[in-house]
């Protein structure tokens, strides 16, 4: 249905998109997952035909969306990560001026309009007005006035970003339910574990390249296996780094600005690697005050190819 083909964008001396190649096909659920900043944004605002690439192609059922950007508009529906409503408007109103927008008019309107707020679940506010609502409400009809027209393909760009768990939750299970319904959707965020639960399909992307792909199996299968070791020390110092990069079986350690007394380590083989991690911290003087042990997930992935946490 789409694919990009060495899609590639500058913002002057910044490279935002470098060479990215991605196929989404009919009937999926794709994630295309990075930190911010790993150009996520500019690339959806190339495939929505809001920005026009320095180089490469994007392909929309065969047509080349650069010569043909009408190919994709009729049929995409777009939310994007800033809120796009009338605050002063009633959910409604916002609803009927977008779906207008469309083409939509009449007893289509009306229906529509009580079809999509049933799906995001925000029916019983739609004669308030916006800026009366919280930021998940908004996000939910952020979502709502793309789907009036009922597109066959949906691009969401981060839709969960600062919202509360309900509306979060209410989110990802209308994504699911939509897909379920035939939509083709492609989704991006930096919530490793949102991508985890929605997508069949996972593209990584790190500072505008794209830097691993493939199914979630595929790409926990990359990570070696192994296990990922998360430890909260009481001081760190560089000689405790030091001794924790010399252990064995390391494939990679990690430290946020934010907080640099807690050390992601992730470990290949086939487990054990939390009992010298702590006679490392005893032998140095670094009591440890808490340590999570898990399996490999993506940001075992991510950390593993970039030696960074999916965060930073």
């Amino acid at each position: 249905m789409l694919q990009t083909i060495e899609l590639t964008k500058r913002f002057g001396a910044t490279l935002a998109v470098d060479a990215l190649s991605i196929e989404v096909r009919k009937g999926d659920l794709v994630g295309l997952l990075g930190p911010n900043g790993a150009g996520k944004s500019t690339t959806i605002s190339m495939i929505a035909t809001l920005l026009e690439p320095d180089s490469g192609k994007i392909l929309y059922n065969g047509q080349d969306l650069m010569a043909h950007p009408e190919a994709i508009r009729k049929g995409l529906g777009f939310v994007p990560q800033n809120i796009a409503l009338y605050q002063d408007l009633s959910g409604r109103d916002n609803l009927k001026f977008w779906g207008r927008l469309y083409g939509l008019k009449g007893d289509l309107l009306k229906r529509r309009i009580e079809e999509v707020s049933e799906i995001i679940g925000i029916s019983d506010r739609l004669k308030d007005k916006v800026k009366a609502y919280s930021g998940g409400m908004k996000r939910r009809l952020n979502i709502g006035a793309a789907l009036l027209h009922q597109p066959e393909f949906l691009i969401m760009d981060e839709p969960t970003v600062g919202i509360d768990p309900q509306s979060r939750n209410h989110i990802l299970d209308a994504v699911k339910a939509l897909n379920r319904e035939g939509m083709t959707i492609l989704y991006t965020s930096h919530y490793m574990e949102e991508v985890e639960e929605l997508c069949r399909t996972i593209y990584i992307m790190d500072l505008g390249k794209l830097i691993a792909s493939g199914t979630k199996e595929a790409l926990l299968a990359a990570a070696g296996g192994g296990e990922e070791v998360t430890a909260k020390f009481e001081t760190v110092s560089d000689a405790l780094i030091s001794g924790l990069k010399n252990l064995n079986g390391l494939i990679a350690l990690a430290q946020t600005p934010e907080a640099p007394q807690t050390v992601t380590l992730s470990f290949g083989g086939d487990g054990g690697h939390l009992k010298p991690v702590i006679e490392l911290a005893t032998e140095l003087g670094h009591p440890l005050l808490s340590v999570d042990v898990s399996k490999p997930n993506l940001e075992s992935v991510f950390l593993k190819l970039t030696g960074k946490a999916l965060r930073d």
